[in-house]
């Protein structure tokens, strides 16, 4: 099939069944796709024509960039965002925005879960998740400020990456806190996250054959006790590693992880606060009531804790190589459960928060169900800028489960 013919499918199945998945808020017709598809081509970059949807909280310039919000309704930027000018670069095009809860924080959008009907697709990145979940493209883009990648990535079935913290380009999005603020990507499987994410990060992280990776599991977790969905997943998965030849260790978190996992709250409740300013405080009314109140919070936050959390968060950082000693990768779960029931909650980032303050690199692999039958993803997590050790152990993992 024809880079031309692919795209046409893509937006003529977008067109027969999004009408009900919800997972895309802005489309290019056929001439602004035809548009894209001839200077993603011009490069001749690794991807080749692939359709890439992106999260509304990225701006572009051929598409309206709405954030979520309805303060921002038919916002047109002037220019794309450094990471949609990336796909461009490699070869993709990008094909209509998709869903963000407002300002990617918790309030839900529309979108519905397509493996796990009448359930939340999880936030904030919820259309990018739904979107590849279903089939809709191949490669799509969230963002992680606390778990919006990896827990939506569990609860829709699909292989979530959020990369250290930078690793991929963050200009153009709309901020919500600056420097935890991450771009991660969706995909299908993991050998398809190792090509896409290194073209976009112009990294190689390509997935080559060595020995198994080492795997250490907590059983234990200073912020709350493995529900019965998650000791199942972690449980498959350290049956069918060992099955696979791989060794598999139980290790014990230090202390300072619990301090790390607090420190998260005050970072981000400084940051949010300033980011988002001038929607508080001059267009307050316009705000979710989760967010209005949220934000409200968040200005008791004093600049004394902001400067405790970072101070947490950098010793965290230097503590990292003796978290890893005698492991190369921990596994954790994605998320704290199966996707809740209903639409009115994304879900928790309970298991998320800790590794994204730390600028870790963390990967949700599907192929475990919790108690209900229905996704629940393991992660994961490597050290700073060890994206390919992530992705190996990913791919081993994901492996191991189909073994």
């Amino acid at each position: 099939m024809s880079a031309q013919q692919q795209l046409q499918r893509t937006l003529d199945d977008i067109a027969a069944r999004d009408g009900e998945l919800r997972s895309f808020v802005a489309l290019h017709d056929a001439a602004g796709a035809a548009r894209e598809l001839e200077r993603a081509l011009a490069g001749n970059g690794v991807l080749q024509g692939l359709p890439v949807g992106v999260k509304d909280i990225f701006d572009t310039a051929a598409l309206p960039t709405g954030y979520g919000s309805s303060l921002y309704r038919d916002h047109q930027p002037r220019c794309d965002a450094a990471i949609v000018q990336a796909i461009r670069r490699a070869g993709g095009v990008v094909v209509g925005k998709t869903s963000t809860t407002e300002f990617a924080f918790l309030n839900p959008t529309d979108t519905r879960n397509p493996n796990a009907p009448g359930r939340t697709p999880g936030g904030s990145s919820a259309g990018s998740a739904a979107a590849v979940a279903a089939g809709l493209v191949p490669l799509a883009v969230g963002t992680q400020t606390g778990g919006s990648v990896i827990r939506p990535a569990s609860y829709c079935g699909v292989v979530g990456f959020k990369p250290t913290y930078g690793a991929l380009p963050t200009p153009g999005l709309k901020p919500f806190s600056w420097s935890l603020d991450t771009v991660g990507l969706f995909t299908r499987t993991v050998d398809e996250m190792a090509t896409s994410s290194s073209a976009l990060a112009g990294r190689d992280w390509r997935l080559r054959e060595s020995r198994p990776p080492v795997f250490g599991i907590a059983w234990d977790y200073p912020w709350e006790a493995l529900s019965a969905s998650g000791r199942k997943a972690l449980e498959a998965a350290a049956t069918a590693l060992r099955a696979a030849g791989a060794t598999v260790r139980d290790v014990q978190l230090p202390e300072w992880m619990g301090a790390v996992f607090k420190a998260h709250d005050a970072v981000q409740g400084w940051e949010a606060s300033r980011a988002l300013a001038d929607e508080y405080g001059f267009h307050a009314d316009a705000l979710s009531p989760i967010l209005r109140e949220y934000l409200g919070q968040a200005r008791q936050v004093s600049d004394a804790q902001y400067e405790a959390g970072l101070v947490q968060a950098a010793a965290g950082r230097r503590a990292l190589p003796a978290l890893f000693d005698g492991i190369d990768v921990l596994l954790t779960p994605s998320a704290p459960d199966e996707a809740p029931e209903g639409f009115g909650s994304t879900g928790a980032s309970t298991w998320n928060r800790a590794w994204t303050l730390l600028h870790m690199p963390c990967l949700s692999v599907p192929g475990t169900t919790g108690v209900n039958g229905l996704p629940v993803g393991v992660q994961v997590v490597a050290s700073m800028g060890e994206e390919a050790l992530c992705l190996k152990a990913g791919r081993f993992l994901e492996r191991a489960f189909r073994f």
